[in-house]
């Protein structure tokens, strides 16, 4: 095993022997295994054991012989003692996550202190096997098919190649001791069943069958990245994006196999879960307009020809302006305001305004637009309800429900920000001076 080791590292460049690794180590053949393969292969290393204090006297045990193999291979070694039931109820999380939290928080905070370049885990092809059924059985996507990889972020794993069956010959053939954790014996996690009960049952049946569910779970992987290629081919093709707004033409996702990953995998990331996606693509099927689907932070809105993107409305405070103000604030977006003779040059961009600056009655007030809202677009003779005049404009309601409004101390809307000013207040032959609100 020591050669295929050593090959399996350098050919897939995994470790170095210029550089410094920190070993977790908690006595059990796997990490005992591993730390002798690390010693003869000369990659310098220490080691980290973490004492949960979950079982007793056998945990302390676990310690001493820890300290006793550094001291046998000539190795530096780090020991926390932790109170995992203690934090797992403070967090209220389970004793399994709680051991998890703690031991990578504090192997993060030894990288930091010892300068190391990554910590190496005794995972193998075993536990990779159950990673991958236990993701199953919680109903995975396809990276979950992917299970662990050798390398991601500063965690290395050199062993996923090797059964524990060939780290036990190993251990055999090299005569060492290693500790058994009692707690493994016992089928109450679902990890335990599925190691002691499932899979032992199924190999009584089918010897081969996880060599040959490893070699299904490659192809599968190698399957899905050839989707995520595609993937990111159709989403360059069909979603647009136009600031923090995303737009996803409908007929780019009805007309396409596999729709259903297609629209999963371009909201994911944004906090939708699959059933989500699944009662989108009813609507969508429906022909539905004006649906709204909610995350913890973002929305999607079924519109007329796309399915929009972004962020939901935040809490906006409303902004006071007094006639000396010289500059607009407010959420993301900054205004100067400047004060400009008549004869200026007209700026026609509807992300400005240019208003007559003594037909405004100060304090102006910024806000958010409301039902009832009503004023005369740049243009017309006649009062429309801002409601309509953004439906006219086809203003999504994703963006429609952010829209501002500046009003004057009678609460007449001077203007709708990014869109149109009120003719009561534009610029006229008559007028003295300008006032410009130029975006930042």
């Amino acid at each position: 095993m020591l050669e295929q080791f050593i090959s399996h590292i350098r050919t897939k460049k995994l470790l170095d022997t210029d550089k410094q690794y920190l070993l977790a180590i908690s006595g059990g053949i796997d990490s005992v295994g591993l730390a002798r393969l690390l010693k003869k292969s000369a990659i310098p290393f220490r080691m980290a054991h973490c004492n949960f204090g979950l079982r007793g006297e056998e945990s302390d045990g676990d310690e001493l012989f820890v300290r006793e193999l550094a001291q046998e291979l000539g190795v530096e070694i780090s020991v926390k003692r932790f109170e995992t039931k203690v934090y797992a109820s403070e967090k209220g999380v389970s004793t399994q996550m709680a051991a998890r939290d703690l031991r990578y928080t504090w192997f993060e905070q030894l990288l930091e202190e010892f300068d190391l370049d990554g910590v190496v885990v005794a995972h193998h092809a075993d536990d990779q096997l159950e990673t991958v059924l236990l993701n199953l059985f919680r109903g995975t996507g396809i990276e979950g098919i992917y299970g662990m990889s050798e390398i991601r972020d500063y965690i290395i794993r050199p062993l996923l190649p090797f059964s524990r069956d060939d780290i036990e010959n190993f251990a055999v053939k090299e005569r060492f001791d290693w500790r058994e954790d009692s707690s493994n014996s016992e089928s109450n996690y679902k990890r335990n069943f599925l190691r002691n009960e499932v899979l032992p049952l199924i190999k009584r049946h089918d010897e081969a069958f996880e060599g040959n569910l490893r070699q299904s779970f490659d192809r599968l992987k190698d399957t899905g990245k050839a989707f995520f290629h595609l993937f990111d081919a159709w989403k360059k093709d069909h979603v647009k994006t136009d600031g923090e707004i995303q737009f996803l033409e409908k007929d780019g996702l009805k007309q396409v196999p596999g729709r259903k990953s297609l629209l999963y995998y371009w909201l994911r990331d944004y906090g939708f879960n699959n059933a989500q996606v699944y009662d989108i693509l009813d609507v969508l099927w429906c022909g539905e307009v004006g649906q709204r689907f909610e995350s913890e932070l973002f929305m999607v809105n079924v519109d007329r020809e796309y399915l929009i993107l972004g962020k939901k409305v935040k809490d906006f405070e409303e902004v006071l302006l007094e006639k000396t103000d010289l500059e607009l604030s407010f959420t993301e977006k900054v205004y100067d305001i400047l004060v400009l003779p008549a004869d200026s040059s007209l700026d026609i961009r509807s992300e400005n305004a240019m208003l007559d600056r003594d037909s405004i009655k100060f304090p102006l007030l910024l806000r958010r637009w409301k039902e009832g809202d009503r004023f005369r677009p740049l243009g017309m003779r006649k009062f429309k309800k801002i409601s309509d005049f953004l439906i006219d404009l086809k203003v999504p309601v994703i963006i429609k429900k952010d829209v501002k409004v500046l009003c004057d101390a009678d609460g007449e809307v001077v203007w709708v920000l990014g869109y149109r000013v009120d003719d009561r207040f534009k610029i006229t032959p008559v007028t003295k001076e300008v006032m410009y609100f130029k975006l930042k």
